[in-house]
């Protein structure tokens, strides 16, 4: 890129950085464009050579959320080739937002029910792995998208329990919700348990 097309760049990143900390810390309610750009150190006239609106700029900062965390997932489970290893692996690793990367674990328990059939982040690789697991004989399911809710709406509402009440669960919570899930997606009691309870990918 040239150097002013590096300098727009910065500076898009800059005003999508703010949106995100506003987001995590409060939402998107009574924050003004004056307070992005500052909390970004840019100037206010040039918001709009960026984005339309805030709105514009707050979704924006929610895609980049999500493709984050769905290339982080993407990263770490690419050398698991059972379906349902990775999807509990995600499960797991997602769960542990609130520890390993607590902005994204706010946003998502402050904006996640309306993109859980986005298709960018963790519903598409979820659903892409359900389907897998069906393929396979893993699960025994009807329909995926019902599956891919359950997925999305238990991962949201544990995120949320661990943030208001940190005192109700601890570090292998996460894998105990990837074992209900799979037990509930028709695997034995055993064999989540296996799956569900064994090292988690790192990253090389």
């Amino acid at each position: 890129m040239s150097r002013r097309e590096r300098r727009k760049s910065r500076i898009r990143q800059a005003l999508i950085d703010a949106a995100r900390a506003f987001l995590a810390r409060q939402g998107m309610a009574d924050v003004s464009i004056q307070e992005l750009t500052e909390a970004a150190d840019v100037g206010f006239g040039s918001f709009y050579n960026h984005f339309g609106s805030k709105e514009e700029l707050f979704n924006a900062a929610i895609a980049d959320v999500l493709e984050e965390h769905g290339q982080l997932l993407d990263e770490l489970t690419a050398d698991l080739e059972d379906p349902a290893e990775v999807f509990a692996a995600s499960v797991r690793l997602t769960g542990r937002l609130v520890d390993t990367h607590p902005q994204i674990a706010r946003i998502l328990t402050r904006t996640g029910l309306p993109y859980l059939d986005s298709d960018i982040g963790l519903a598409p690789r979820a659903l892409r792995d359900i389907r897998r697991a069906m393929e396979a004989g893993r699960f025994r399911l009807g329909n995926p998208y019902v599956a891919l809710a359950g997925t999305g709406g238990s991962l949201l509402g544990f995120l949320q329990l661990w943030l208001a009440h940190p005192d109700l669960v601890d570090e292998g919570s996460p894998d105990e919700l990837a074992e209900q899930l799979l037990r509930m997606y028709g695997m034995s009691h055993e064999e989540a348990h296996t799956i569900a309870h064994g090292p988690l990918p790192e990253k090389g």
